[in-house]
């Protein structure tokens, strides 16, 4: 497995990482180191860090970015992310974070949650997840609080190329022990030299075993809007249903360069269930789920709206 891509790119081009850690009385902490190049070449790194009610946007030189291609493991300036856990050491104006958390054993997927799209060389953004969830210990210290993350619980996931999707919708959460249950969902208009569609890609992990909902196997998205989506699969139905969360200002990709403006609730409400033919697999509603809603970059395809519920 390739870890990083951005090696030879000439860009426009980017490539990036969301870290999320959840604490055991309910704190999260997002970190999201990435690499791009703009349309002129000019290579720069970032790093954007989200809690439940901030979120900081802090730049690097590309000189000051390093990424292993065979693991896990990004370097940006004095900070390191990778495989065994996060070192930080950042100082910028508003910001002093520091400090160390330990990773336990990854969750991986069984296979890339893009199935055969990741075959295509020319997708404007692809998608990967590293970990559905593991173990955390240590602290990190926050403008002078510290924020204890032992027997929390991690999860990380990617994304490289030119640009976000136009529109699209984004919901993970984390509960119960590492590994036991996770979700993550994405519905978004995929472009293509022939026209766009609208894709889905979604793992669930519940008591060991994984579902897969996605397009390339057949998934349909019933509804999808600012406050949830249905999918349907077979015998398998998803619904997620944002019940509340106030989102946090980020920068996302456009052709390369970091100047869309999106918003990302780390801690919102949302009510998931899953269904297998008539029966409740799980209903699960979480305080501490993130969630991510765009329409707005350009050419963005208009989403269904919500008329009625999933349930």
């Amino acid at each position: 497995m390739k870890f990083f891509y951005g090696t030879r790119q000439k860009g426009p081009y980017f490539e990036g990482w969301y870290l999320k850690h959840q604490s055991r009385d309910g704190r999260s902490l997002a970190l999201i180191p990435a690499f791009h190049i703009d349309g002129r070449g000019r290579r720069s790194a970032s790093l954007q860090v989200i809690t439940d009610s901030s979120s900081w946007w802090l730049e690097y030189p590309g000189t000051q970015f390093r990424a292993a291609e065979n693991h896990f493991l990004v370097r940006l300036g004095p900070s390191r992310f990778g495989r065994r856990g996060i070192r930080l050491c950042i100082q910028r104006e508003g910001l002093l974070l520091r400090g160390a958390l330990d990773y336990g054993p990854f969750t991986p997927l069984r296979s890339d949650i893009m199935g055969p799209f990741r075959l295509f060389s020319g997708m404007q953004c692809s998608h990967s997840v590293l970990s559905m969830g593991h173990p955390l210990e240590g602290t990190l210290e926050l403008n002078g609080k510290i924020l204890d993350f032992s027997g929390g619980l991690g999860y990380i996931e990617g994304d490289r190329g030119r640009s976000f999707p136009s529109a699209y919708l984004w919901s993970q959460c984390l509960w119960g022990p590492p590994g036991s249950g996770s979700l993550m969902l994405a519905i978004a208009a995929v472009p293509t030299p022939v026209g766009s569609f609208t894709g889905s890609i979604c793992s669930i992990l519940h008591h060991g075993r994984e579902y897969r909902l996605a397009t390339y196997r057949g998934a349909k998205i019933v509804t999808w809007s600012s406050t949830g989506a249905v999918l349907r699969q077979g015998r398998y139905r998803l619904a997620a249903e944002l019940l509340g969360g106030r989102g946090q200002a980020l920068r996302a990709p456009v052709e390369g360069s970091m100047r869309r403006t999106i918003h990302e609730s780390l801690r919102a409400d949302v009510r998931y269930r899953f269904w297998e033919g008539d029966r409740l697999v799980f209903e699960h509603t979480s305080s501490h789920a993130s969630f991510e809603y765009s329409e707005g970059g350009p050419g963005a395809a208009q989403p269904e709206r919500n008329t009625k519920k999933g349930g």
